[in-house]
C-alpha cells in the first residue's frame, strides 16, 4: 500500500473538504436541524471550525466571510432561498440529542 506524503494527505483533505461542500451546497434540501440532529454538526459548524483552524494559524476570518465560503453565498441569503421553519419534531429532536450540563 502506497503512504501518502504529508503535503499529499493535506491536499487530499483540502479536496474531501470542497466535496463535502460542493454535496452541502447541492443538497439544500438537507435542512441545518438534521444535520445536528442525525450527524451532531451542521453547516455552521463546519464554518466555525474553518475560522477555528484559520486562527490558529494567526488569520483572522470574519463569521460571515466563513459560512459564505461553506455555503456558497452569503449566509442570509441561503436562509432566505432554502431554509424552512423546524418542525416541532426536529426542535424536540434537537433538544434530545443535546449534551445536558
Amino acid at each position: 500500500m502506497t503512504h501518502p506524503t504529508e503535503q499529499q494527505q493535506i491536499e487530499f483533505e483540502a479536496a474531501a473538504f470542497r466535496r463535502l461542500l460542493g454535496h452541502l451546497r447541492e443538497r439544500s434540501d438537507v435542512q441545518n436541524i438534521d444535520l445536528m440532529n442525525l450527524a451532531g454538526f451542521c453547516r455552521n459548524c463546519l464554518s466555525n471550525w474553518y475560522r477555528d483552524a484559520a486562527k490558529d494559524e494567526g488569520v483572522d476570518i470574519a463569521k460571515d466571510e466563513a459560512r459564505t465560503m461553506v455555503y456558497g453565498m452569503p449566509y442570509e441569503d441561503w436562509k432566505t432561498l432554502h431554509q424552512g421553519e423546524a418542525s416541532d419534531a426536529q426542535k424536540v429532536a434537537f433538544e434530545a440529542s443535546r449534551p445536558h450540563e
